[in-house]
């Protein structure tokens, strides 16, 4: 029998062009996202993608996948604990 917490990870993958294309794998949720920053559940933690001109080009979170385009100038990781396994929902964790 396989452990259930195995079967839901997927592969966390972060492929950037040219500080320009940034192509992920592995994102469980978007949290928020504008012109300035990105900010990413992924199977490896929280990751905040910070620059100028930044637009999400594509999102299939059902493969976990996106793509952001702009000028990508840092991108951080925070502790693996997540919110979804605190089981809070994106409505409570905007209301704090």
């Amino acid at each position: 029998m396989e452990d259930s917490s195995s079967v839901n990870k997927r592969t966390h993958k972060l492929v950037l062009s040219n500080r320009r294309t940034c192509n992920l794998t592995g994102v469980i949720d978007v949290l928020s996202f504008d012109v300035g920053e990105v900010v990413l559940e992924t199977d490896m933690g929280m990751l905040m993608i910070k620059g100028n001109e930044l637009h999400v080009t594509r999102l299939t979170l059902d493969k976990g996948e996106i793509d952001v385009e702009g000028r990508m100038d840092s991108f951080t990781y925070s502790e693996q604990t997540t919110v979804r396994a605190k089981g809070e929902s994106v409505l409570a964790r905007l209301f704090k």
